[in-house]
């Protein structure tokens, strides 16, 4: 890897002790409660039905004692009804695609906008960069939050932003050639499409002056980060966030320990719930993530459930807890002749089989009453075809074994799946 990385020093609230920054967080909380209760009737209703008041929050663990929200409120409450601003206090308005159904949309004042550039800045700078380097974002521009707030978050910082956008390989190949940026933010599978675009071309990502790329969007295993550290010759990092709560920039992984992203506590507070009781479960217990914004003014989230399962861990390099690995989502977890499946966990068995690329989908359908999973997946360039018999046995009885449902792989031919440039699309459930 790299290693030029310009680690600054920490802002004061990175080295806040736990007790400093828990009293930070119950000020704030207090204030969120209460300005959600006061402006959005949709808070103060579901409040006043579960006999709470924001009054009632006297210490943090007070916070199970609330109501969670969940994406349906928003679709419910569509477009702006969970506003706590009037629109001559909006500065700007994201949304979800709405392609699984009524768009999601947030609302942001400009002291939001101020916060998000503030936390993606300082996501940008725990992952080893500042106001040196060039920034070259490929996430999608729009109503996606991403980025536009990768882009305010690198000019925050100071950088030089490149604002690509999504798709055009070719093209994302030639400005990193030719502008040189150090950093690139992107989702990991749209990196996936660049790597191989690279060694299309011949060129060696090796050679040029990008050493770390920042990954999010979408969930990624170690294998993935491993995968892509080796072919760019760069570090991987992950960076968290939803458009519900923010967007990119609710928590960081620091560069100097790559041990799951760093929570900014000082504005999101985070909790872990069982997905099926809402009980809030203990640090170090994998459940689902639920966040209560901390000082968001046009569109305050009060325990939002996230979906994403994962557990919180104790602060390294930052006081701030850290969250692991996503290892699924409690929505789209799949169940497979009663077996809880995740796509993250097939990929992992893939990426660890040297022959596979790291292209591959995921086809569930019904055969009578059984349930069948077909796995089809590239072999890397340069593989001899001659191998797919062996590697599809390979993959079968690693799923078998480790994930414990049985498969079908089909080895298919280089660059005949489709490639993301966006969010991959790997999982098409046809039952």
């Amino acid at each position: 890897m790299k290693k030029n990385h310009n680690l600054e020093p920490l802002h004061s609230i990175e080295r806040a002790s736990r007790d400093e920054l828990q009293a930070l967080q119950l000020q704030r909380m207090q204030q969120s409660l209460q300005h959600a209760y006061d402006k959005v009737p949709f808070y103060r209703d579901s409040f006043d039905a579960k006999g709470v008041h924001p009054t009632d929050l006297k210490q943090l663990s007070d916070l199970a004692k609330f109501p969670f929200t969940v994406k349906s409120n928003l679709r419910d409450n569509y477009p702006f009804g969970l506003f706590a601003e009037s629109m001559d206090n909006i500065t700007r308005i994201h949304a979800s695609s709405g392609t699984t159904g009524q768009p999601t949309v947030v609302g942001y004042t400009q002291r939001d906008i101020n916060t998000w550039a503030d936390v993606v800045a300082r996501s940008i700078r725990a992952a080893g960069g500042d106001h040196t380097d060039i920034v070259h974002v490929a996430y999608g521009y729009g109503l996606f939050t991403g980025g536009l707030g990768a882009h305010y978050g690198a000019e925050r910082l100071g950088c030089a932003v490149v604002p690509m956008s999504g798709g055009n390989t070719q093209k994302q190949v030639q400005l990193l050639r030719d502008f040189g940026a150090n950093i690139m933010m992107v989702t990991p599978s749209y990196m996936l499409n660049v790597v191989d675009e690279f060694e299309r071309q011949g060129i060696d990502p090796r050679s040029l002056p990008l050493r770390t790329g920042i990954f999010g969007a979408e969930p990624w295993t170690e294998a993935m980060r491993l995968e892509i550290e080796e072919r760019m010759g760069i570090d991987a990092v992950d960076i968290y966030g939803l458009s519900e709560v923010m967007g990119p920039g609710v928590a960081q992984e620091c560069v100097e320990t790559k041990d799951g992203p760093t929570i900014w506590e000082d504005h999101f507070y985070p909790e872990i719930i069982d997905p099926v009781t809402g009980e809030v479960l203990p640090d170090g217990q994998e459940g689902e993530l639920v966040f209560t914004t901390l000082t968001k003014e046009g569109m305050p989230m009060i325990r939002y459930r996230t979906r994403d399962l994962t557990k919180l861990l104790p602060g390294t390099v930052r006081t701030m807890r850290r969250m692991g690995k996503i290892t699924g989502r409690s929505d789209d977890m799949l169940i497979i002749r009663g077996v809880n499946v995740f796509p993250t966990q097939i990929e992992e068995q893939l990426l660890s089989i040297p022959s596979c690329a790291p292209h591959y989908q995921i086809d569930i359908s019904k055969q009578g009453n059984l349930d069948l999973v077909t796995i089809s997946v590239e072999l890397h360039d340069g593989v001899d075809s001659s191998v797919a018999a062996d590697v599809s046995r390979e993959l079968e009885q690693k799923v078998k074994t480790m994930v414990g449902i049985s498969s079908k792989v089909q080895i298919v031919e280089q660059g005949s799946l489709p490639r993301s440039e966006g969010k991959a699309k790997r999982v098409f459930d046809r039952r």
